[in-house]
C-alpha cells in the first residue's frame, strides 16, 4: 500500500490500476472470465492507498462500496432503470452503421482530474461489446490529446474496439494502431510549438504549477493546446483564475498580434488555444472543431458514413458539429446528448429534431448495451454482468469518477 500525499502521487498510483482494469478487460471480452484473484486484490491495495488520501475541510474522501451494482446505478439515479429502458425502446429497431461519440461527460463520468479519469471496467465492458457486435465502426473523439496522458492512457478497451481521435479529430489511431493526422503547416506549428515551450516554462514557476495540476492541467494536443484555469470543485480564487486567463491571452497575442494563427475558446475552465483552418464557405479562417474532425474521419479511414445510419453522442455545445457534420454526409444520423441543459437541448434539437435526450452517461451505456443483446433482453433492463461477483469503489465528487 502506497501513501497518497501529492496530487503527482495520485496521478501515479491511476496509471498503475490501468494496466490491472485492462487485463480485467481483455479477460471478459475473450472468454467471459471474471476477474482473477490477484487482480481483484490489486484493485483493493490500490483503494487502500487512495483511502490514505488526508481529509481536508471535508474535502475528499474515497469510499468504497460493494452494494450491487445494479441496485447501485439505482440509488444514484432513481430515473435510471425508466431512462434506460425508453432508450433502449428508442433505438431497437435501427441497425446502425457508424458510432461516433464524446468521451467525458457522454460515454464516461466526468472527472476532476483528467490524468487520473482511467476507464472503468464495467464502462469499457458495456462499451467494447456494443462496438463489437453493433456497428461496423465505433469512434472516441474527444478533444483531450491522443496520448501522452491523453485519450489511449486513460483507455482499457481494447486497441481493435474503436478508433481513438484526439484534438477534435485533428489526429487518430486506427484500429491496427497506425497514427493518422490533419496535415498542419509548417509555418503554424512552429507558431504552436513557441506558445507550448512558453507555457511550459510558465507553469514550472511555483505560483503558477497548480494551473498544470488542476482539470485539464497543461495538454499539448495537435494543432491545439489547452490549460487549465479552473476544475470543477472551483479550486481556483476566481479573481487569479481570471488573471492567468488574461496571462495566457497576451502570450498568445505576443506571437500572433493580428490573430492570423490561433482562436482562443475560453470555457471557463480550460483556455483552448487553436489553430486555424480554413472555412470551405467563406474565405475566413476558423478553428477547428469536432464536426471538422468527423469529416477527416469520414474522409480518411473511411467510415463511407453515406452508407448507412450513423449514431452520435456527446454532452456538450462543443459536440453539436459532430451531428451537423454527419448530417452534411446523410441524412440517416441520429443523436442521443447527455445533458440537463435546457438550452443545449434546444440548440441541437433546432439540428436534429428527433434527438434523444439523456441524464447521466451511465444511462446511455447501460442502453447500448442492452441494444446490442436485443431482442434476449426485451425492453426490460438487465444486469448482464452478474454483480454479486463483482466489487467496486467509487469515488465521490469532486472527482467524480465511478470506477472498479
Amino acid at each position: 500500500m502506497a501513501t497518497i500525499s501529492t496530487l503527482q502521487d495520485f496521478y501515479k498510483l491511476m496509471r498503475e490500476t490501468r494496466v490491472v482494469r485492462k487485463r480485467i478487460v481483455l479477460a471478459f471480452i475473450k472468454d467471459k472470465t471474471i476477474a482473477a484473484p490477484k487482480d481483484i486484490q490489486s484493485l483493493k491495495n490500490f483503494l487502500a492507498s487512495l483511502e490514505t488520501i488526508p481529509q481536508n475541510n471535508g474535502q475528499r474522501r474515497l469510499k468504497l462500496s460493494e452494494d450491487k451494482f445494479y441496485d447501485y446505478l439505482n440509488e444514484i439515479d432513481p430515473n435510471f432503470t425508466e431512462e434506460v429502458n425508453t432508450l433502449t425502446a428508442a433505438l431497437k429497431n435501427i441497425s446502425f452503421k457508424t458510432f461516433i461519440s464524446d468521451r467525458d461527460g457522454t460515454v464516461n463520468n466526468y472527472c476532476g482530474r483528467y490524468a487520473s479519469s482511467i476507464q472503468s471496467v464495467y464502462n469499457a465492458i458495456f462499451l467494447t461489446r456494443f462496438a463489437y457486435k453493433s456497428v461496423d465502426n465505433a469512434a472516441i473523439l474527444t478533444s483531450a490529446p491522443l496520448d501522452n496522458i491523453g485519450l489511449v492512457d486513460i483507455s482499457v478497451s481494447p486497441v481493435d474496439a474503436f478508433i481513438n481521435a484526439g484534438s477534435k479529430g485533428r489526429e487518430y489511431f486506427n484500429k491496427t494502431g497506425q497514427r493518422c493526422q490533419v496535415p498542419i503547416e509548417e509555418a503554424k506549428q512552429e507558431k504552436l510549438n513557441s506558445i507550448n515551450t512558453e507555457l511550459s516554462a510558465l507553469v514550472k514557476k511555483p505560483e503558477y504549477e497548480r494551473f498544470s495540476l488542476i482539470g485539464s492541467g497543461l495538454q499539448f494536443k495537435f494543432g491545439q493546446t489547452t490549460i487549465a484555469r479552473q476544475d470543477i470543485s472551483k479550486t481556483i480564487p476566481e479573481q487569479e483564475s481570471e488573471n492567468f486567463l488574461k496571462l495566457v491571452s497576451n502570450i498568445v497575442k505576443k506571437t500572433d498580434p493580428n490573430d492570423e494563427f490561433f482562436r482562443i475558446e475560453d470555457t471557463g475552465k480550460d483556455i483552448e488555444i487553436i489553430l486555424t483552418i480554413e472555412n470551405d464557405n467563406t474565405e475566413e479562417l476558423k478553428d477547428f472543431d469536432k464536426g471538422d474532425g468527423v469529416k477527416f474521419l469520414n474522409d480518411d479511414i473511411p467510415l463511407n458514413t453515406q452508407d448507412g445510419i450513423t449514431l452520435i453522442c456527446g454532452d456538450t455545445g462543443s459536440d453539436v458539429p459532430m451531428v451537423s457534420a454527419s448530417m452534411e454526409v446523410s441524412k440517416k444520423t441520429f443523436a442521443v446528448f447527455v445533458t440537463r441543459d435546457d438550452k443545449l437541448k434546444e440548440k441541437v434539437k433546432n439540428i436534429l429534431p428527433a434527438i434523444l435526450i439523456v441524464s447521466t452517461p451511465d444511462v446511455l451505456v447501460a442502453a447500448l448495451i442492452n441494444f446490442m443483446l436485443l431482442p434476449s433482453t426485451g425492453l426490460k433492463w438487465k444486469l448482464i454482468l452478474k454483480p454479486a461477483r463483482l466489487k467496486f469503489s467509487i469515488m465521490l465528487p469532486p472527482m467524480t469518477v465511478v470506477g472498479f
